[in-house]
């Protein structure tokens, strides 16, 4: 879960399962914004970023090592990407082209378009 997701920087939360998303939620409520790795009710990594959800108060030093622990829990999660929170922050910013995530749901950024949530079943069954 991330407060840093351009050009909004709401609360963005990517999961498997309630119980854990929410506790990455909370987690970054409790510290006033940040990034936070969770697993199985327990958190793995976190960066409090207590600035508007951006920006730390900490020693460069702390914010470096908090760092490296959470791309350490990304890799443990088996996320092979180089940067994950990027990614994700990214995945918040709809200007750029293809679906992004906005507060008011799924949008579809090259046709301007929100895009269904729920989507029909193939082979003739109807439309949840």
């Amino acid at each position: 879960a991330s407060t840093v997701a351009h050009d909004s920087h709401n609360l963005l939360i990517v999961g498997t399962n309630d119980e854990d998303m929410a506790l990455a939620g909370n987690k970054l409520a409790e510290v006033g914004g940040g990034m936070v790795v969770v697993r199985d009710g327990e958190v793995l990594a976190l960066l409090p970023l207590p600035i508007a959800g951006l920006m730390s108060d900490r020693p460069l030093t702390e914010v470096a090592t908090s760092v490296g622990e959470l791309d350490k829990a990304w890799k443990a999660l088996g996320c092979n990407l180089v940067s994950p929170f990027m990614t994700m922050a990214l995945l918040a910013l709809a200007v750029l082209p293809e679906l992004r995530l906005t507060n008011r749901g799924l949008v579809d950024t090259v046709n301007f378009q929100f895009v269904d949530l729920i989507v029909a079943e193939r082979y003739g069954q109807t439309k949840v």
